[in-house]
């Protein structure tokens, strides 16, 4: 199976269902506490904003998701997203990220 960046809402969702299978071990319990904590958006609405985010050309997959799973809505927040990312933004980006996100919230 190839490897892929998945969301948090994901995880969740892949944790709970195995919760439901057996017993998850301590890491796998702690990870889902995190999520089910964490996750603001279900996996259906959290698939559709990542597609939405990969319509701007320079999102990537693994920044799809790390804006989906942090949610942000402020520059600096953006910014900080895509600190290590080599990609120099511009206002109207950030601006289309944070609407993005938006339409979601």
């Amino acid at each position: 199976m190839p490897e892929r960046y998945v969301s948090l809402a994901e995880v969740k969702d892949l944790l709970e269902a195995e919760e439901g299978k057996r017993t998850v071990n301590p890491q796998q319990r702690s990870a889902l506490e995190h999520a089910q904590a964490i996750v603001r958006l279900s996996s259906a609405d959290t698939e559709k904003l990542i597609a939405d985010l990969k319509t701007l050309k320079f999102v990537t997959d693994y920044i799809s998701c790390k804006i989906a799973d942090m949610l942000p809505q402020y520059p600096e927040d953006v910014r900080a997203i895509f600190a290590k990312e080599r990609v120099n933004l511009e206002a109207g980006d950030i601006k289309n990220v944070i609407d993005i996100v938006g339409k979601y919230l």
